[in-house]
């Protein structure tokens, strides 16, 4: 007698089925998997911030000021070289100060970051390009954006913005050839912003077609200072001549400075500008606005000046976001 075999197997109504609770479950877990991971990365950037504010304050309590944001003045061995060339930026004045970059130390800041034809002076290349974990928030790439140098996500704060982004005497923490003490601060260190973030720079060096233009992650560049939004607005040039947060040793608003022009995480473009002059004093001088950017959701981390650290949400008001920019303003609005 011959009996029937049954057949092992599913259906496909029953396969689909599994599919579509395997996608719904993965729908639901992956969000949440991702945010999970970018809780923890903004913490880490968090404590990138802990460890830069603590190196901040031993300067400003060894030396009496805080870091200077750039520096210029004149090398005598060459007395014709511009003085912007120094161009050393909070982060590298800082070095002697970091607990665990014992190599960072050997930083020769007693020549120009830049010698002859902006190539770095032979005795710093080596440090200079080096790629460092803390100046880099976890949330973006942390790849190098220029060869010969480390990329840095933390800029220092030149202030509001005010002058046409000019990089000289700010209202701000940190400006070309700054020394400010905490006395300096009348509206509070703690309702003053000392540095924050910004997302490093992607897109081709130098171009001028605005096909490859981003709003968030290029600059407009233009041959003249001070800045206004109407010589912003008509750049035909971007990322001119390296990509923004190239360097955390240069101390240019296109990487090592930052002001509160715009808002965090703001849809507008960045500006930079140069100073032609002849004048050696200020010859190549950068002037910027640039903002507060970073891959968080929603917001920026801030280092205050007095060490603690604060999440600025996108939509901070302006004015408010203004105010925190300046050492003595008056202001009393606080993010």
């Amino acid at each position: 007698m011959v009996t029937a075999q049954r057949r092992c197997g599913v259906t496909l109504v029953e396969l689909l089925v599994v599919v579509a609770i395997i996608g719904t479950l993965a729908g639901i877990l992956l969000p949440a998997v991702q945010q999970a991971r970018e809780t923890g990365r903004r913490a880490s950037c968090a404590n990138n911030f802990h460890q830069l504010g603590l190196a901040m304050l031993n300067h400003e309590s060894a030396r009496r000021v805080f870091p200077i944001g750039s520096e210029s003045r004149p090398w005598p061995a060459q007395p014709l070289h511009p003085h912007q060339f120094y161009r050393w930026s909070a982060l590298a004045h800082l070095t002697p100060y970091f607990e665990n970059e014992d190599i960072l130390r050997g930083l020769d800041l007693s020549v120009p970051l830049y010698g002859t034809g902006f190539q770095v002076m032979p005795q710093n290349q080596a440090i200079v390009s080096m790629v460092v974990p803390m100046f880099l928030c976890p949330s973006d790439r942390g790849v190098s954006v220029a060869d010969g140098f480390g990329p840095t996500n933390y800029a220092a704060c030149a202030g509001s913005g005010a002058g046409g982004g000019t990089p000289f005497q700010t209202d701000g923490m940190c400006f070309i050839n700054s020394k400010t003490r905490s006395a300096h601060v009348t509206d509070g260190l703690s309702k003053t912003s000392l540095m924050s973030e910004s997302i490093l720079g992607d897109g081709p060096e130098a171009f001028s077609d605005r096909a490859f233009v981003n709003n968030v992650t290029t600059y407009a560049f233009i041959f003249s200072t001070p800045l206004t939004e109407n010589r912003c607005s008509r750049a035909t040039s971007w990322n001119y001549t390296n990509r923004r947060g190239f360097s955390w040793a240069n101390g240019e608003y296109r990487t090592g400075l930052y002001n509160h022009a715009r808002t965090p995480n703001s849809s507008l473009i960045d500006c930079i500008g140069v100073d032609m002059a002849s004048d050696v004093r200020i010859q190549y001088a950068g002037y910027g606005w640039r903002a507060a950017r970073s891959r968080h959701p929603g917001g920026v981390n801030v280092l205050m000046a007095d060490g603690s650290g604060q999440f600025v949400e996108d939509g901070v008001d302006a004015a408010v976001w203004r105010a925190v920019s300046t050492r003595a303003g008056g202001e009393v609005a606080a993010p």
